[in-house]
């Protein structure tokens, strides 16, 4: 059996790849792990797998049509699942769907999958309807919840299948993994942001998001918007989610970099912005409104600083508080 794109856990693995030679894989397996660690990827792999046509040792082979349609999310005979709505909870309706649906003949495959993503969302009626076909599966169904912890689930539940725990890869596997989804990433960075979430890959590439640094940059500017506050509450409100965040203390000073650089020169007299979103530049136009030109100078080199620092291993608390005070010292407050 092949793991394409699950990083890490080796002894799992091997245990999977034993148990899908011998054809004895459980008809319902709970794959818990906290969010990053690939708990999805690794239940799609099994799915693919169990309608793959190929052999056991090349299976998902990820060429046969059987795993191109598990790959498209149009194989007739995987079926998912997972919770709606703003409680992102399971309706009962859909495990009563999955308990008439279960017992019809596989359509091209040998077997049925069903993957209940975020099974710990279910209700405990939700869990009972699911508990009535976990207890007597037809042969060739196969069940796959995923879920942070088992212990989320009904005992009655957890009873009926094998629990498999994905636990973080190594430090070298998760940095490559990560890189190779984020090559704009350097390896310095990404070593320190797998010290800070402990090899969960997942997290890893979430924190180098587009939606990740459109959050830092709108931090920056927030930061700078409250350093000339008669008051230093809100500046150390607007820090607060930095003190334990390496990653974000990188990107927001990366960021404020640019809006300080801004501030300089629109000062000087340059029409031209780099710091990219309105916001950002509003508060390079603030920043050279309120500051003589001595004071915005030391700007880019304290936030430049700042965020070398971050890269020494300094201590992330006093390295924020530090740079609020002179931050605030620079503004006039």
């Amino acid at each position: 059996m092949r793991f394409p794109g699950f990083v890490g856990n080796k002894e799992l693995k091997q245990l999977l790849s034993s148990m899908f030679a011998q054809g004895r894989l459980p008809h319902a397996m709970i794959l818990q792990g906290e969010d990053g660690l690939g708990k999805h990827t690794l239940a799609e792999i099994i799915a693919a797998a169990a309608v793959c046509t190929a052999g056991p040792e090349e299976a998902p082979c990820g060429v046969c049509p059987g795993c191109i349609q598990a790959a498209a999310g149009s194989h007739p005979d995987i079926h998912r699942a997972q919770g709606t709505g703003a409680s992102r909870s399971f309706h009962v309706e859909e495990i009563r769907f999955i308990r008439s649906d279960v017992y019809k003949k596989p359509h091209e495959a040998q077997r049925r999958v069903y993957l209940l993503y975020g099974a710990d969302t279910m209700s405990v009626q939700a869990q009972n309807a699911l508990l009535k076909v976990l207890e007597e599966p037809p042969d060739y169904a196969l069940f796959l919840l995923t879920c942070p912890s088992a212990s989320s689930l009904l005992p009655t539940v957890r009873s009926r299948a094998q629990v498999v725990t994905l636990t973080p890869p190594s430090e070298e596997e998760a940095v490559a993994a990560a890189l190779e989804k984020c090559p704009q990433v350097s390896r310095q960075e990404m070593e320190s942001a797998a010290r800070q979430y402990g090899c969960n890959v997942g997290k890893m590439i979430a924190s180098f998001s587009e939606e990740a640094q459109a959050a830092a940059a709108d931090l920056a500017a927030a930061i700078v918007e409250s350093s000339w506050a008669p008051q230093e509450l809100p500046l150390l409100e607007m820090t607060a989610p930095m003190l334990r965040d390496r990653n974000l203390i990188r990107a927001v000073m990366g960021h404020l970099v640019l809006i300080f650089r801004d501030a300089c020169a629109i000062r000087a007299g340059s029409a031209v912005c780099i710091s990219g979103s309105p916001r950002a530049q509003e508060a390079s136009r603030k920043l050279a409104g309120r500051l003589t030109r001595i004071r915005l100078m030391q700007l880019p080199a304290l936030a430049e600083e700042t965020r070398l620092r971050v890269d020494r291993n300094a201590n992330t608390s006093l390295l924020v508080t530090e740079f609020c005070a002179q931050l605030r010292e620079l503004a006039g407050q």
